[in-house]
C-alpha cells in the first residue's frame, strides 16, 4: 500500500532545502535563490532536462553539507576559509541517494574555481559546476537590507571582472544574458520565489513513491544529527524506536514505514538551532530554552508544506507534546494527540535517555525505566505506550542499538576527518 503514497519532488525538495535556510536572516530563500539563477542559466544554455534536473538538485541541497548554524552563516563570506569542508561532506551525503549521484559531483566542485580546472568547460561536470558556483557566489553578493535594484548593477560588474579567473567566460557571458533584465532580479529576490520554482521549475510534474521519500528522509536525517557528534545517531534511534513501537502496538505496515520517516524529520528543525546550544554541556538557561523551543515549530512549518505529508507533520512536529497540554511549542492537549504522536512522544525520550550527551553519558535500564514511568503515572506521557516499551525493552533497545551503531560507523568513517 506504501506504494500508492507519492509526492511531487520539487515541493519536498524545496520545503527540505528552505530548513536549510531559516535559521538566520543573512540566509532566508539562499538555496532557492542559487537555484532559481542556474535554473536560468542552464535553460539559457540549452541544457538537456535530465541535466537542469541534475544541476536544480545540487543548487537546492549545494549547502547540505554544511553541518552547524554557525558554518553556514561564515559562507556568507565568499572569502571564507576551508570552503572545501562542506563541499566534500554535502558530496558525500548525497552519493548514498542513488539517482542523487551525478548532483553530488556537482556539489563536490561548486567552490572550485575555473583557473583550477585542468578539465574543459565542455565537461558537462566542469560546466555544471561552474554555473553553481557563479550562482552561489552571486546570491552572496547580495545586501538584503539594500533595494536590489540599487544594487544590481554592480554585482553585474563584479561577475564581469571575474571573467577568465574564478568564471570561464561563457558562464559569464549566459549569467549577463538572464541579468539584463530587471525582471530576473526582482523574481530573484521575491517572497514567492518558492510557489514560482514549485510551479515553473523542472520538477513541477515529477511525482515520487514511498521509497525515495524514504531516501530522501534519511540523507536530511544525516545532514541534522551530524550537526554535532553528540546527536549523530539521535533520529535513527527515535526512527528505530517509533517503528518498533508502531509494530508492536499493531499498526499497520504503512502506517510503521511513514513512522520511520517521521522519525527521520522529527528534529529537522534543529537546522534553526545553533551548536552553541546543541552542544552546551549543561543545562539551558531560560533564554536558551526559549530558542530551543522553536525548533519542532520549524518542524512543522517545513513538513507541513510537502503535500500528502501532513500526518508525518504532526507525527514528526508534536515529540515534545505531553497529555496535559503542558509541551511545546502548540500545547496540544491529549484529545489532539493521536496513537502515532504519543509513540513519537515516548520514541524521542526513550533515545534521548539511552544516548550519551554532552553533559552525561546514556542512563541504564533502570534510570530509563523510573523516569518514563513517572511521566506515564503524571499522565504526560500514553500509559500504553510506555507499558508496551517496558515489556518489549530488550528487543526495542537492540534494535535501536543495531540501526544507531550503523549510522555511528557511517559518520566516523565518511565525517571524522573533516574539522566541523
Amino acid at each position: 500500500m506504501h506504494r500508492q503514497i507519492t509526492v511531487n519532488l520539487g515541493n519536498l525538495v524545496l520545503s527540505l532545502s528552505e530548513a536549510m535556510d531559516l535559521a538566520d536572516p543573512s540566509l532566508i530563500q539562499h538555496q532557492q535563490r542559487t537555484a532559481f539563477t542556474v535554473w536560468e542559466m542552464g535553460n539559457a544554455a540549452g541544457l538537456s532536462s535530465e541535466r537542469l534536473e541534475q544541476i536544480f538538485i545540487a543548487a537546492l541541497l549545494h549547502d547540505i553539507g554544511a553541518f552547524s548554524l554557525e558554518e553556514k552563516i561564515s559562507l556568507r563570506n565568499v572569502e571564507v576559509e576551508n570552503v572545501e569542508n562542506h563541499c566534500i561532506r554535502g558530496e558525500i551525503l548525497l552519493r548514498n541517494v542513488p539517482w542523487l549521484k551525478a548532483s553530488s559531483q556537482i556539489i563536490r566542485f561548486h567552490h572550485k574555481e575555473w583557473q583550477q580546472w585542468d578539465e574543459s568547460i565542455e565537461n558537462p561536470l566542469v560546466f555544471e559546476s561552474q554555473l553553481l558556483f557563479l550562482a552561489d557566489y552571486v546570491e552572496r553578493q547580495i545586501n538584503r537590507e539594500q533595494y536590489i535594484l540599487h544594487q544590481h548593477e554592480d554585482i553585474i560588474s563584479e561577475i564581469g571582472s571575474l571573467s577568465g579567473s574564478l568564471f570561464h567566460s561563457r558562464v559569464v557571458d549566459l549569467f549577463l544574458t538572464i541579468s539584463n533584465r530587471e525582471e530576473f532580479w526582482l523574481d530573484l529576490v521575491s517572497p514567492r520565489l518558492y510557489s514560482l520554482l514549485l510551479n515553473e521549475g523542472p520538477f513541477r510534474k515529477i511525482e515520487i513513491g514511498f521509497s525515495d521519500i524514504s531516501l530522501i528522509s534519511e540523507l536530511f536525517r544525516n545532514m541534522i544529527d551530524f550537526c554535532s557528534r553528540f546527536t549523530s545517531t539521535h533520529s535513527s534511534g527515535v526512527a528505530a524506536s517509533a517503528s518498533m513501537l508502531s509494530r508492536i502496538f499493531g499498526l499497520t505496515e504503512t502506517e510503521i514505514e511513514l513512522m520511520g520517516v517521521a522519525g527521520n524529520l522529527h528534529d529537522i528543525g534543529k537546522l534553526a538551532i545553533p551548536n552553541s546550544i546543541l552542544d552546551k554541556p549543561g543545562k539551558l538557561t531560560k533564554d536558551e530554552m526559549a530558542v530551543m523551543k522553536s525548533h519542532t515549530y520549524y518542524t512543522y512549518a517545513v513538513i507541513s508544506t510537502i503535500g500528502g505529508l501532513q500526518q508525518i507533520a504532526e507525527w514528526a512536529a508534536y515529540h515534545h507534546e505531553k497529555l496535559d497540554g503542558s509541551g511545546y511549542p502548540f500545547h496540544c492537549t491529549a484529545g489532539e494527540l493521536n496513537t502515532g504522536v504519543r509513540i513519537m512522544m515516548v520514541a524521542d525520550i526513550f533515545t534521548a535517555l539511552t544516548e550519551d550527551r554532552p553533559y552525561r553519558k546514556g542512563m541504564s535500564r533502570d534510570d530509563v525505566v523510573q523516569i518514563l514511568k513517572r511521566l506515564s503515572d503524571r499522565r504526560l506521557l500514553d500509559t500504553r505506550i510506555v507499558n508496551l516499551l517496558f515489556e518489549n525493552y530488550e528487543e526495542i533497545f537492540f534494535y535501536v542499538a543495531e540501526k544507531q551503531a550503523a549510522t555511528r560507523d557511517f559518520y566516523e568513517k565518511q565525517f571524522s576527518f573533516l574539522p566541523q
